[in-house]
């Protein structure tokens, strides 16, 4: 049995359906599609909404696009403008292609920056409806003790933490709301290095946190 084979804690319907229709901000949908790349599970869950989205825009009515759409279409790609394809996965590296293409490689391409405690950060850059990170956490670390304003997906890519609510390991995601308070601890052995993506701050219940929060942009 591989390691991602060993995945406990999976995508929402809802966020599957989400990233589907193309819906969710560029910061959830990186957590997402990194997340798909290393669950089987989930990835065959969002091919069947796929499909029936599929279904629904074949059963709408047409819809009118202007006359020269496709030839500045064509122009676009005579150009050279076009999507640039997913990094492939460094031999060794622990960092999915969708993650990659936002690092510029693997684990040695980040640039960490200390936010106390031990823990570190990389800030990616995407929209402004929400925001994502690299987090290391060093092993058997805590994080400080927070809720949320917002909704917070946490991916595990290497070691694994345990809070209130159950075990992550590489590959799980958790789903964290403004119902959730927790203090993830990183367990022993490697350093928890986690993909987190959040649409509002933290909610810090101690008070050197809370202070140093809009230094840390959490």
């Amino acid at each position: 049995m591989t390691e991602m084979s060993k995945i406990k804690h999976h995508l929402t319907g809802p966020l599957l359906m989400g990233y589907a229709a193309g819906t969710l901000p560029e910061a959830f949908n990186l957590v997402v599609a990194t997340h798909i790349s290393m669950c089987d599970s989930c990835r065959a869950a969002l091919a069947e909404y796929d499909a029936v989205g599929g279904e629904v825009m074949m059963s709408g009515a047409p819809v009118a696009v202007a006359e020269d759409a496709l030839n500045a279409t064509l122009a676009l790609i005579d150009r050279g403008v076009v999507e640039e394809a997913p990094a492939k996965k460094t031999a060794g590296g622990i960092f999915p292609a969708p993650l990659q293409s936002y690092v510029n490689g693997d684990l040695e391409s980040v640039k960490w920056r200390k936010v106390g405690g031990g823990v570190s950060q990389m800030i990616l850059k995407t929209s402004d409806e929400a925001s994502v990170r690299l987090l290391r956490i060093p092993a058997g670390t805590a994080v400080p003790d927070h809720g949320h304003h917002g909704t917070e997906l946490t991916l595990v890519l290497q070691g694994a933490f345990v809070d209130e609510s159950d075990r992550f390991a590489a590959g799980d995601v958790e789903v964290a709301n403004e119902d959730m308070n927790h203090t993830p601890v990183a367990e022993a052995g490697l350093d928890c290095i986690c993909l987190a993506a959040t649409d509002a701050p933290l909610r810090f219940n101690g008070l050197m946190p809370r202070l140093a929060q809009k230094f840390m942009n959490i």
